[in-house]
């Protein structure tokens, strides 16, 4: 079966200070590794589906803006929710470079049945991590 989404690139104006937050994330949630190159990385969930994350030079100056027209947030699943997972990425993000969002409202920020950890690294990008 093919999956749902095929990959989803991400432009960043500085690759290095956001490679290691990206890849922590990624890899801590069951990602590998992909391909590197000079200006950017992927990283694939076993389902095929893959993540690019990628500095070019036609990336216009300024801050990434989530709350502009465009992505809002990307929202992943968590694969090991039981097990506690979910709370050990909310104690470990902050060494990895994200931030909490909606830290009073956790694990219920997106409502009393959904189970998930929103995160938003030092670019502006926000990423929830779903366990419900």
């Amino acid at each position: 079966m093919r999956t749902a989404l095929h990959h989803v690139e991400l432009w960043t104006a500085h690759l290095e200070t956001a490679e290691e937050g990206w890849h922590w994330l990624l890899t801590t949630l069951g990602w590998r590794t992909g391909d590197t190159w000079e200006q950017g990385r992927t990283w694939v969930h076993p389902d095929g589906t893959y993540i690019v994350l990628e500095q070019s030079p036609d990336v216009k100056q300024g801050a990434h803006d989530r709350l502009r027209a465009g992505l809002n947030h990307l929202a992943v699943n968590c694969p090991d929710a039981d097990a506690g997972a979910l709370d050990r990425m909310r104690e470990e993000a902050s060494a990895h470079g994200w931030r909490e969002l909606f830290a009073d409202r956790y694990p219920n920020a997106g409502g009393p049945s959904h189970r998930a950890l929103f995160l938003e690294n030092t670019q502006g990008f926000e990423v929830e991590i779903v366990a419900s």
